[in-house]
């Protein structure tokens, strides 16, 4: 065997796409260590200046030196970008640039602190996303980071220190880090940098000594960071050897495999693995390689491989159970995937001729498992003569519950063997009739074809029967002398031997034929019940649709009445609300269900932890916090912990984790929106209020602390521009708190429309009237053609339009401009449009001129706060109708709005 192999077509694909993906993003690099003050950030800047001394363009993001000197003076040199200053409470925060960093788009940036939580106000929560969307742009980054910081180990980490690590980064950012270089330095170096003051100020590094930098948390701390390293590098080896299809094993790390099988040897073993592995601190995997002869063992024997299964679970060891036909393949394969330096099992069971002529498991693993140990078990001594006595009282204990489990076998158990009976003497009778018309080679093939008959429908052991049988029969009536067993000729030896060679060889074929396609046809269905499931999981939009789709699928499944409890906001797990479904389980143990829900460990029936519940609960976690408990009442235990049957509810669990994971972050993401949304208008209007509500006050407070100040100096005329000038802006500023009002009542939804038939020129010149003033120096043109018809609407509301709609005009275009005023009949109602020769609307604004508090350019003294638009298109919707935006040929813009007209208007006299 070759220790390099061609690699697997759709692997190679799969690498390709993964390679194209990681060279267009950016590379992280880790400095990694057990502590604070190791050199992480020293060994970062090393790195950054050997970096740009080979002419890279490197830049320093953000560096924590923490009043080092030796530190400090590695940034002379280095290009550092400016900090980002936020003003929290009162407080200046400095946090790391990153749009100033995406725009300097340096081949290298370095940023500190991994782990680090941003200000708030900063675009993202942690560091770490600032890093992700650095690297998504194509920019290497260099950072820092401890051991203590990984979300997996911050538990851990608590436990060894007695302190609570608030930050952390996910484990599967520190994974997919393109390098990790681990800076270590000994606790006892550590503790005297402390001393000396090069970690932390005089003060605090007294403190830190007495707390978490006490010598025992700094050498766990360590260990740790060798041991994530570690499994790191195995990781990355592993990647490798399957990136390039390397099959051979390397002896880097220890890894012991287990293989057990169902005999009375598979405990001994287990217990002896565990105590290998941990004599070499090594990793270890049971195993157990089902075949198609093993898939028939009796329920009992198949139950004992499950119990030391689960026991092997227990001690540590990863469990793992294969199919294959041939058990020595899959072992050999299982082992190379995994790099598996040593095995681990019984010594082979055959002896003498059987194990030469039938081979063994052993034999083949020692001859084809290169760079492999072998470790074998030695079975049981043999029961010695003296021990009879009592193997014969234990016989009289056993054999009652034997003889009551084989009269509980079902009747068909049989009924293979009653038809490859039947089947043969049925071959007989066809070859009787065939006799003196065929050769003898065509009367055999009639019994051959009923052995594949009985095999390919009742499997192995039947099968064997009629061949047996058949060739017998086919000896005592076709063969001569006929009516014995006797041959004449020495030539029909061999035709009988070949045809019992080949009726047993189409039998032990076409049974293990069945026995694969049995399997095939169990995982498809397995696979299409994992599709239905995850395609219903994928489709329901609340947590009660989830429930309800997961308690039909596992009660279709298993069997077994469910049920899915969730905790409420103390934590405490309480039973669902909603109405039950027959495959509901009522009345599950509440109490059990918290220990599983606090442990995240399984418990109840067919468990070691409270056997004695009706029910088994299963925790149901996302990788990380436990979400909820399935309480599953099984109808049958072997239904449930049976490997493949475990693996598939275990894939559900992960599934409806999944489903409820993902419906609570988009709850949360539209909880995020509109808390964004809500914060952005609500800056809006406070931006928007402070600005145009303090020129009018300004204006309002100086001119009456002139007349109040007036000590009779000021002349009639003055008082009365500055009486005018107060009216003015105190005008300004109701009518500015109004439109917030109306725009607060129209999305509320609580005005009432008073629609009635009004002219439409009626209308128009309230408005007019209104403006009389303000419009002296303009042209104001009315084109309103003859037999336009009244319309049906609350006249106020209108005249807010047309009020708001010549208000902006006249803000927003040059004085002395004209403005023309138009109606015309359209397919649906009455449009009606302002026009203005104004500079117009910028390309693509159009639309969005109608939302709140959005305003085209800077705002001046004379603005407003972007609602007058935003009221207008509320206004017409509640009538009906549509407003729309454009810019006039020419120059200029036209605003029209459309009123439907929904019946008849009245008809109105003509006045003379």
């Amino acid at each position: 065997m070759s220790s390099i192999e061609r690699p697997d077509p759709d692997e190679l694909l799969a690498r390709v796409a993964r390679e194209q993906a990681k060279a267009r993003r950016g590379r992280l690099k880790i400095f990694f260590g057990a502590a604070a003050g190791v050199g992480k950030t020293y060994a970062m800047l090393l790195a950054a200046r050997e970096r740009r001394a080979e002419n890279l363009d490197v830049v320093v993001g953000l560096v924590e030196t923490h009043g080092r000197a030796e530190t400090r003076a590695l940034l002379e040199g280095l290009e550092v970008l400016p900090a980002k200053q936020i003003d929290y409470r009162g407080t200046v925060l400095c946090e790391f640039d990153l749009d100033m960093a995406l725009k300097r788009r340096p081949s290298i940036i370095l940023v500190d602190e991994l782990a680090h939580t941003n200000a708030p106000g900063s675009r993202h929560p942690k560091r770490w996303q600032d890093i992700e969307e650095l690297l998504d742009a194509g920019i290497d980054v260099y950072t820092a980071l401890n051991v203590q910081h990984l979300e997996s180990l911050c538990d851990d980490v608590g436990q060894i220190a007695g302190i609570r690590i608030w930050e952390t980064v996910p484990d599967t950012v520190f994974e997919a880090a393109d390098e990790v270089e681990l800076v270590d330095l000994p606790p006892d170096e550590l503790l005297l940098r402390l001393r000396e003051g090069k970690v932390y100020l005089p003060q605090q590094a007294q403190e830190a000594i007495r707390n978490f930098f006490r010598k025992g948390n700094l050498i766990a701390l360590r260990e740790l960071a060798l041991r994530q390293t570690a499994h790191r590098v195995d990781a990355q080896m592993l990647d490798y050897r399957e990136d390039n299809a390397i099959r051979e094993v390397w002896q880097v790390s220890e890894r012991i495999l287990v293989c057990i099988g169902p005999n009375a040897l598979a405990e001994r073993l287990v217990r002896a693995g565990k105590r290998f592995a941990v004599s070499l601190r090594a990793d270890w995997i049971v195993v157990y390689v089902e075949t198609p002869e093993l898939q028939r063992m009796p329920a009992e024997k198949r139950d004992a491989v499950l119990r030391v299964l689960r026991t092997a679970e227990q001690l540590g060891a990863e469990t793992a159970t294969l199919s294959s036909p041939n058990m020595s393949e899959a072992i050999i394969k299982f082992s190379s995937d995994r790099n598996v330096t040593k095995i681990m099992m019984g010594k082979p069971s055959r002896r003498g001729w059987r194990r030469f002529v039938l081979g063994s498991v052993v034999d083949t693993l020692i001859g084809e498992a290169h760079n492999i140990n072998i470790y074998l078990l030695g079975s049981p001594q043999k029961p010695r003569e003296e021990d009879a006595p009592l193997l014969a009282a234990r016989r009289r204990d056993v054999l009652p519950g034997l003889l009551q489990r084989s009269k509980s076998r079902k009747k068909g158990y049989y009924l293979g063997y009653y038809w490859a009976v039947g089947v043969t003497l049925i071959s007989a009778a066809l070859a009787r009739l065939m006799h003196g018309r065929f050769e003898q080679s065509n009367l055999a093939m009639i019994f051959l074809l009923g052995v594949a008959l009985i095999a390919t429908r009742f499997g192995r052991g039947p099968s064997v029967l009629a061949s047996i049988l058949g060739v017998l029969v086919f000896d005592f009536f076709f063969v001569t002398p006929f009516h014995s067993f006797a041959v004449s000729d020495t030539q029909y030896l061999v035709t009988l031997s070949a045809m019992l060679i080949v009726a047993m060889l189409i039998s032990n074929l076409t049974a293990n034929v069945r026995s694969q396609a049995k399997v095939a046809a169990h995982r498809e269905r397995r696979a299409s019940v994992l599709y239905a499931m995850s395609k219903d999981l994928a489709a329901a939009e609340s947590e009660t649709e989830i429930v309800r789709t997961a308690v039909r699928h596992i009660h279709a499944e298993f069997g077994s009445r469910n049920v899915i409890l969730f905790p409420d906001e103390s934590g405490r797990m309480i039973y669902p609300t909603e109405l039950s479904m027959p495959e509901s389980l009522p009345g599950a143990d509440l109490s059990v269900a918290q220990w599983v829900f606090d442990h995240n460990e399984m418990a109840g029936q067919g468990t070691t932890t409270l056997p004695g519940a009706k029910a088994i609960y299963f925790p149901i976690d996302d990788g990380s916090t436990v979400l909820g408990v399935l309480a599953l009442e099984p109808v049958n235990l072997r239904r449930v912990f049976l490997p493949e049957q475990q693996k598939l509810l275990d894939t559900f669990l992960r599934l409806i984790a999944q489903a409820v994971t993902r419906l609570r972050l988009a709850e949360q993401a539209k909880i995020v929106q509109l808390q964004i949304e809500t914060e952005g208008l609500r800056n809006s209007l406070l931006s928007s209020i402070s600005h145009d509500l303090r020129t009018p006050l300004a204006t309002i407070v100086g001119s009456a602390s002139i007349l109040a100040e007036d000590d009779g100096s000021l002349k009639a005329e003055d008082k009365i521009e500055v009486s005018r000038a107060i009216y003015d802006e105190a005008r300004r500023m109701s009518n500015l708190v109004s439109n917030i009002l109306d725009m607060a009542r129209l999305d509320a939804g609580t005005i009432q429309l008073h629609k009635e038939w009004y002219p439409l020129e009626e209308i128009i010149g309230t408005v007019l009237t209104r403006f009389d003033k303000r419009t002296n120096d303009r042209q104001v043109k009315v084109t309103l053609p003859p037999g336009i018809p009244m319309i049906y609407a609350d006249a106020v509301m209108i005249e807010q339009v047309l009020t708001n709609l010549l208000e902006n005009a006249l803000r927003y275009t040059p004085a002395g401009s004209p403005l023309e005023i138009a109606a015309e009949m359209s397919a649906d109602g009455v449009e009606i449009s302002l026009a203005d020769r104004g500079p117009g609307i910028p390309e693509g604004l159009e639309n969005r001129l109608f939302e709140k508090f959005y305003r085209i350019r800077n705002e001046t003294a004379q603005s407003g706060v972007g609602l007058g638009l935003a009221i207008c298109r509320a206004i017409v919707a509640v009538h009906g109708g549509s407003i729309r935006a454009h810019n006039r040929a020419g120059g200029g813009a036209i605003f029209s709005f459309n009123l439907p007209i929904e019946h008849q208007p009245p008809a109105v006299a003509q006045e003379d």
